[in-house]
């Protein structure tokens, strides 16, 4: 005991430096040597980083559909709605693709489809005008036999009752019908639709559907 007290005398200022150093190399080490928590097993992390990167990687999507006149020589022709950003390739294999006589070589069938717009298909031998070859035309006029007057595509769920009168066949009557039809039953789902209306006959609405989109 008495070596003890001799040597805590002798060397008492050695030992608590040394003492001091040791627990500062304790409290050092431990935080060195703290272990990380692994990112890959926590699935917050790695749910929201995987969520943030396909956001910015993902194509810009819900386009507005568009309604175009497709016309000619066609399988089908009449109006059709398409999702936005279609080309005039989808219009025509929505209308069942072109007939026989089809002339396609002029044809643009790389163009993009625009709301209201017209789609002639030609056939061979037959000179169309500028404006209408290949669905280069929006919203065309259309020549309805023989009448000099113009019309152009009118979508029946958004016309008013003047853009409704200026449609060859629908007078002011008929007008008044229509818009009755849509606050009573909603929007059309088709210009087949119009049958429903009395005065609208079979006849009337095929000679309207050149004119008219829902």
């Amino acid at each position: 005991m008495e070596r003890l007290e001799e040597i805590w005398l002798n060397y008492r200022k050695q030992i608590i430096i040394a003492v001091v150093i040791l627990v500062g190399i304790v409290i050092v080490g431990g935080k060195y040597y703290q272990p990380q928590p692994n990112k890959i097993d926590d699935p917050f992390t790695t749910t929201n980083k995987k969520s943030s990167s396909t956001q910015k990687g993902s194509p810009v999507r819900g386009r507005k559909a568009v309604c175009v006149d497709i016309k000619g020589a066609v399988t089908h022709p009449g109006v059709y709605r398409l999702p936005g950003g279609s080309r005039v390739n989808e219009a025509l294999a929505a209308a069942g693709r072109e007939t026989p006589d089809a002339d396609m070589n002029q044809v643009n069938l790389a163009k993009q489809l625009v709301d209201a717009q017209v789609i002639y298909i030609p056939r061979k031998g037959e000179q169309v005008p500028p404006t209408l070859a290949g669905g280069m035309a929006t919203a065309a006029p259309v020549n309805n036999g023989g009448d000099s007057a113009t019309q152009e595509i009118t979508n029946l769920n958004t016309a008013t009752k003047e853009q409704l009168c200026k449609i060859t066949g629908i007078g002011d009557k008929k007008a008044d019908l229509i818009l009755q039809y849509r606050q009573e039953h909603g929007n059309f789902n088709s210009v087949d639709d119009l049958k429903n209306i009395n005065g609208f006959g079979e006849k009337t609405v095929a000679k309207l559907k050149p004119m008219l989109a829902v």
